[in-house]
C-alpha cells in the first residue's frame, strides 16, 4: 500500500480550498437514486467513498456521468434493482443510506450491513425502528438487512439519541410516506441540513432539518434537479488545526464559518489569532498554546471527527487538557500510534488527559481510520524529522488531494507508490 512521508517542523502560510463535504455528498448521493428524473450534483469530493458509491449507484441502474471533476450527473430512471453487493457496502459506512432511498423507491431495500471506520460500536437499530414506524418489516439475515413495506405511512418518530445516520436514513424514506412523519430528537448536523434541502430541490416537502423537529409530508415521487454540496467542514478543521500545531498563518476558503463556530472558540481559547470573512477563515498561531478541554457532542458542540486532531494539537499546550469522546466509546484507538511519535497521553473510559508539552519526533505509524490518519499527518507536521506513515488508503477515503494541499502551505509531504 502507498505511505506517506512529512519532514516536520515547517510552518504552514498561504490559502487553501476545502471541498465538498464528505459527509454530506455520501447522503446526498444514495438518496438521488430515489429520484426518477436527472439529477447533477456540484462540488462533489473527489474521495473514494464517493466513487465507491457511484459504483454501487451504477449497480442499480442508474447512469452516473462526470461531466467535471466535482460535478456528476445522475440519471436515476433506469435503477430496477434494490439489492446492493456485499463488497460495496462492506467499504463504507454510508452504504446503509441505501435502505432508505430503496425503502422509498420500491417498498423493499437488501443492504448489507455497513462497514467503514472501526472505531467501536455503531449500530442501525434506530434506523430500523424508524422504518417499522413507517410501517416496514425488518430481518438480518446472513450478514444483510432486507426490508420490506407494502406502503409507508407517516409516523412520530422519538429517536432516542440524535443519530445523525437514522436521521438522515428516516427522513430519505418518509419523504415517500402517506401524510405527516415528524422526527423527534433530530440530528442538527449541517449535512443533515444538506440531505433535506436536496430532497427539497428535487419536491420533497421537508420542514425543520437543523432544528430538533423535522416534519416531512410524503410526496408521490420526486423529480430532478441541480444541487450544490456545502463545504466540508471537518477539512475545514483538520487543516485549522494544523496550521496552528505548527505555528502558521492559513486562510481557508469556501468554507461556511458558522459551521466551524466549536472549532474556532477552542482555538481562540488555545491562543490563535482567527479572522472570519464571508466564505474564509484565517488562523494565525505562534505555536504558544494554552490547554484546554474538549468534549465531544452532537451539532453544534465540538465534531467527533475533529477530536483525534484536536487531541493532538492539545499535546503541544502548555499544561494540562482533557478530552473525553461522547460519541464513539472506542475512539481513542488511535493513541498508541499517536505515542510513537512521543505524545503523552492517559485514556481513562471515555477521557483522555495529556500534561502537554510533548515533543514529536518521526517514526513510523499506521493509520487506523480516517480521522486518526488525519492526526498522525498533524503530528508529522511538527515533529522533529521523518515520519512515515501507512494506511493512507483511509485518507483517501475521505480527504481530497490530501498531500497536495499540504505542499501549496509549504509542508514537507509526499506520497510515496508501492507496487502490488
Amino acid at each position: 500500500m502507498d505511505y506517506i512521508v512529512i519532514n516536520g517542523q515547517k510552518p504552514l502560510n498561504g490559502t487553501v480550498n476545502i471541498s465538498g463535504a464528505k459527509n454530506a455528498a455520501v447522503a446526498i448521493l444514495p438518496a438521488a437514486i430515489a429520484s426518477n428524473g436527472i439529477c447533477v450534483i456540484d462540488n462533489l469530493p473527489q474521495i473514494e467513498d464517493v466513487t465507491t458509491l457511484i459504483t454501487a449507484m451504477e449497480s442499480f441502474g442508474a447512469q452516473c456521468t462526470l461531466t467535471a471533476p466535482d460535478t456528476l450527473v445522475v440519471d436515476a430512471r433506469g435503477v430496477n434493482s434494490w439489492t446492493l453487493d456485499d463488497k460495496l457496502a462492506k467499504n463504507m459506512r454510508a452504504s446503509y443510506y441505501f435502505m432508505g432511498a430503496l425503502l422509498g423507491k420500491f417498498k423493499e431495500a437488501v443492504v448489507p450491513l455497513p462497514g467503514g471506520c472501526d472505531f467501536g460500536s455503531r449500530p442501525i437499530d434506530y434506523h430500523l425502528k424508524g422504518f417499522i414506524a413507517l410501517g416496514a418489516t425488518c430481518v438480518q439475515e446472513h450478514g444483510a438487512v432486507k426490508i420490506k413495506a407494502d406502503k409507508l405511512r407517516g409516523a412520530n418518530i422519538y429517536l432516542d439519541c440524535p443519530s445523525v445516520g437514522a436521521t438522515i436514513n428516516i427522513m430519505i424514506a418518509a419523504v415517500f410516506a402517506e401524510g405527516t412523519t415528524i422526527i423527534e430528537n433530530a440530528a442538527k448536523e449541517p449535512h443533515v441540513v444538506d440531505t433535506a434541502n436536496f430532497l427539497n430541490k428535487l419536491g420533497a416537502k421537508i420542514g425543520g432539518a437543523g432544528t430538533n423537529t423535522i416534519r416531512i409530508t410524503g410526496v408521490s415521487a420526486l423529480g430532478g434537479g441541480e444541487y450544490t454540496v456545502i463545504p466540508d467542514p471537518i477539512e475545514t478543521g483538520t487543516y485549522m488545526i494544523a496550521a496552528a500545531i505548527t505555528g502558521g498563518d492559513v486562510t481557508v476558503e469556501n468554507i461556511i464559518p458558522k459551521h466551524m463556530d466549536s472549532v474556532t472558540a477552542k482555538l481562540r481559547e488555545m491562543g490563535c489569532a482567527i479572522t472570519e470573512g464571508g466564505d474564509w477563515i484565517r488562523i494565525q498561531s505562534d505555536s504558544t498554546l494554552r490547554p484546554c478541554e474538549i468534549k465531544t457532542a452532537y451539532y453544534p458542540g465540538f465534531p467527533t471527527d475533529l477530536q483525534p486532531q484536536m487531541a493532538t494539537l492539545l499535546c503541544r499546550a502548555n499544561g494540562t487538557s482533557t478530552i473525553t469522546e461522547n460519541i464513539f466509546e472506542q475512539r481513542f484507538r488511535y493513541i498508541g500510534e499517536l505515542k510513537r511519535l512521543g505524545a503523552q497521553l492517559k485514556v481513562e473510559g471515555r477521557m483522555a488527559v495529556t500534561e502537554g508539552d510533548c515533543e514529536f519526533t518521526g517514526t513510523r505509524v499506521i493509520a487506523s481510520d480516517l480521522r486518526a490518519g488525519a492526526a498522525l499527518v498533524i503530528a508529522g507536521l511538527c515533529a522533529k524529522g521523518e515520519t512515515i506513515i501507512g494506511g493512507v488508503h483511509h485518507l483517501d477515503r475521505g480527504y481530497e488531494k490530501f498531500e497536495e494541499k499540504f505542499r501549496t502551505l509549504g509542508a514537507d509531504i509526499k506520497r510515496i507508490q508501492r507496487d502490488g
